[in-house]
This record gives structure tokens, C-alpha cells and sequence, in this order.
């Protein structure tokens, strides 16, 4: 058994920070979302507003994704004290150069796209080193711990997305005070990390070298079903969370970070049931049971007009999706340990690579839906704002969008069924 660092408890709440400050960054995101599209993308172009601000979210996927590929194979020997002060760095600087994007005026879409994939680096340093560094201490409780620590990405959102209703709706502060904000925890974590030394992986301690580590899933078929597994999961949590307040605010006439803010709550808690659930019925059953209320609730958000339906959907949604993101990352760990860090890497990559590729997919339904509704462009273009036709064609946008996202725990039904029967009759 791996010998644990005396300062474990120490370095779990320093990879708790870690993570909780990539979700706040995340929710003050998605909270900001409708307000840098009004400001900075509707005036260059209003037609194309919607799929520009999806890019604009996806890009802090798409940082992630890259830093996920170039961190994980070499966390061993980069070590993850570096990983997790390059993360610092990146939670620090990404607020600041969305800010000064925000000013500069015909190129501003590029420069959000730039300053996006930057923050997003840091979350991405943050999954490549945190999770390998928790399943290393904690080796014998890799569901229940991963999935502990995870309960405080939730946490991170309901901060982001309390500090949104604060901001904009109490206080009126503009976009740029909330985003500027977000540099803080950044400049903590920095400096609490650089204070404590790090374990190296399970795998390095188990012998694994760099060439075998990142052989491992080339020589492991199945690896690559957890990877196409990880895309549809991604889609099913993190497109929907990221996409929230852009699509609900039109269909309940009201923040849609609320949604998001009630949903986070309710994974927070559920996330620290994760190991008695695993025990009870294997990480394949858990995450088989969790696609039937993520279908419903996605389903149901598509069409809710008001708080109560809205509130139910959400409900069922947030009980859908609480397990997934950790889940899948220990039964990649539990079945591919010699992969180690890389292995682990390879499937975040695979959930961010997904958002990156959704999110402005969602942006392009939304815009198709919104014309189609209004009778065209020139048709949308002459709406009054704040006219009842106006709302009726967002909120049919909002209905058409979630209703595409829906489709995917669908799908993963039946993928994890079959992943199920197969490893079950492979045991006798």
C-alpha cells in the first residue's frame, strides 16, 4: 500500500481550493454570460450573438482540454506543487486579460476567445493534478474521496452563482467587478500551495515509467470506451450548466443562474454519498441509474415556463448528474491504474474537448431557433425589446436547445447497461 504524506489532510483542502476556485470561475462565467453578450457581442453582431458567446464559453473548455493533454503525462515530472501554482497563475491572469479584452472594441471576440482558453488553462492544471494526487492518498477510497472532493466544484458554482444575483441584481455592479473578483482566490491558492510538498502519483510509486504509463491505454481497448463515455457525460452536466443563464432567463423571465445555483446545492450533498452508493452497486450501476432522472430533467427544463415546473426539473437534473464527472474518472482509475496521471488526463480531456465542441452547437441552435420563430432576421431585428414576441422567440430558442441536449443521457443509458452486462458476465 502507498505510504501517505503526513500532511494529507493539508493537501486534499489545497486540491478542495483548487477546484473550488475553477467552478466559481465557471458559474461567474455562465453568470456573466448574457451580460458580456450584450455588451460586448450583440453590438458587432446580434445575428450571431448566441453561437459567439457559446465560443466564448467553450474556450475556457478548450484551455482546459489543452492543459489537461500536456500536464497529466507529465505531472511526475513536472510534479504537482508546479501544476497547481501554473493554475494559480492561470485564475489569476485569465479575469484580468477578459477585462482588458472587453475594451477593445472590433477585435474584442478574438481577445475573449484568447483570455478564455487562458483561464480555462487553469482549471485544466487543476484536474490534471488533483485527482491523481487524491487517488494516490486516498488509494483505498478512490469513488468515495474523488467524489468528495468534487462535491466542492457544486459548492464553487453556488458561490459563483450567489456573488452573480449579488452583483448584478442587489448591488448593480457591472460584469467587469464580478469577473475581476474571481483573481482572488487565484492569489490564495498560489500562495498556500507553495507551502507544502507533494506525493508522486500512484502509478510512479508502483514502478509505472513514463514510456509504460502512456502505452497503457494504446494497449487497452476498453480504455477507449470510458473515453467516448466521458464526451456524452460531459455534455449531459457541464453544456447545460455553462448554457443555464443564456437559455433560462428567457423561459422564466428570471436569472437562469438561479437554476444553476439550486441544482449545485443539491450535488454538493449528494456527492458525499458517492462511496456507500459505489459499494452498494458498483460505479457502473450508479452511473446507469443516474441517466433516467438526467433525461427527465433536461427534458422538463426545456419546456418549464415558471419556477414550480422549473424547480422540479432542476431537481431531477441535479440528481441525474451529481455522480457522473468523479464517478467516471474513479472507474477509470479502478480498472486502468498503470495509466495513471495520463489515464485520468485523457478522460477529462475527452469531457472538456466535449463542451468545447457543444456549447457553440448550443449557441447555433439557439440562433436558428430564435430567427426561425420571428420569421427571419430582418423580422427578429425590427422586435421591440422587452416585447412579448421578443421573449416568445428566446424562450422557444431556450426549449429547442435543451431539448437537443436531452438526447444524450439517452444514449448513455444504454452504453452503460452494456458496459455493465459485459463486465459482469467477464467476472462468471
Amino acid at each position: 500500500m502507498t505510504q501517505q504524506p503526513p500532511n494529507r489532510r493539508a493537501l486534499f483542502w489545497i486540491c478542495v481550493l483548487a477546484l473550488f476556485t475553477a467552478a466559481l470561475s465557471n458559474a461567474v462565467r455562465a453568470g456573466a454570460a448574457n451580460a458580456i453578450k450584450l455588451a460586448a457581442l450583440d453590438p458587432i453582431d446580434a445575428q450571431h450573438s448566441g453561437e459567439m458567446i457559446g465560443t466564448v464559453l467553450g474556450s475556457s473548455f478548450l484551455g482546459f482540454a489543452l492543459s489537461l493533454l500536456v500536464i497529466s503525462p507529465l505531472l511526475d515530472r513536472i510534479g504537482a506543487k508546479r501544476a497547481i501554482m501554473v493554475a494559480a497563475a492561470c485564475y489569476t491572469l485569465g479575469p484580468v486579460l477578459v477585462l482588458l479584452a472587453a475594451g477593445a472594441g472590433s477585435s474584442v471576440y478574438v481577445l475573449l476567445n484568447l483570455a478564455m482558453v487562458v483561464w480555462g488553462f487553469g482549471w485544466g492544471a487543476t484536474e490534471a493534478s488533483i485527482n491523481p494526487v487524491t487517488a494516490t492518498i486516498y488509494a483505498d477510497d478512490k469513488t468515495g474521496k474523488l467524489n468528495n472532493l468534487h462535491a466542492w466544484w457544486p459548492a464553487g458554482v453556488v458561490t459563483g452563482g450567489l456573488l452573480s444575483l449579488l452583483f448584478f441584481k442587489s448591488l448593480d455592479l457591472p460584469w467587469q467587478a464580478l469577473v475581476g473578483l474571481c483573481a482572488v482566490p487565484g492569489v490564495v491558492l498560489g500562495i498556500w500551495a507553495s507551502r507544502h510538498s507533494f506525493p508522486r502519483t500512484e502509478s510512479a510509486v508502483q514502478g509505472v515509467t513514463f514510456g509504460e504509463m502512456m502505452a497503457e491505454p494504446f494497449k487497452r481497448p476498453g480504455f477507449w470506451v470510458f473515453f467516448a463515455i466521458m464526451f456524452l457525460t460531459a455534455s449531459t452536466e457541464l453544456a447545460p450548466g455553462a448554457w443555464v443563464d443564456v437559455a433560462l432567463t428567457q423561459t422564466l423571465n428570471a436569472p437562469g443562474i438561479i437554476v444553476l445555483i439550486y441544482v449545485s446545492a443539491i450535488m454538493f450533498v449528494m456527492r458525499h454519498f458517492a462511496g456507500a452508493l459505489d459499494r452498494r452497486f458498483s460505479d457502473m450501476g450508479l452511473l446507469l441509474m443516474c441517466t433516467v432522472p438526467a433525461t427527465a430533467g433536461l427534458y422538463l427544463l426545456s419546456t418549464a415556463s415558471s419556477a414550480l415546473p422549473a424547480l422540479i426539473a432542476a431537481t431531477l437534473w441535479a440528481f441525474g448528474v451529481c455522480f457522473m464527472w468523479p464517478t467516471m474518472l474513479a472507474a477509470v482509475s479502478r480498472r486502468y491504474p498503470r495509466s495513471g496521471p495520463w489515464g485520468i488526463g485523457l478522460i477529462g480531456f475527452a469531457g472538456a474537448l466535449a463542451i468545447y465542441f457543444v456549447l457553440p452547437e448550443l449557441g447555433r441552435i439557439y440562433d436558428d431557433a430564435k430567427l426561425a420563430k420571428a420569421g427571419g432576421m430582418a423580422a427578429f431585428e425590427a422586435l421591440p425589446a422587452d416585447s412579448p414576441a421578443l421573449h416568445a422567440a428566446l424562450a422557444y430558442a431556450a426549449e429547442k436547445s435543451f431539448k437537443t441536449v436531452a438526447i444524450i443521457p439517452v444514449v448513455l443509458f444504454f452504453i452503460f447497461g452494456a458496459v455493465r452486462l459485459t463486465e459482469r458476465k467477464r467476472k462468471g
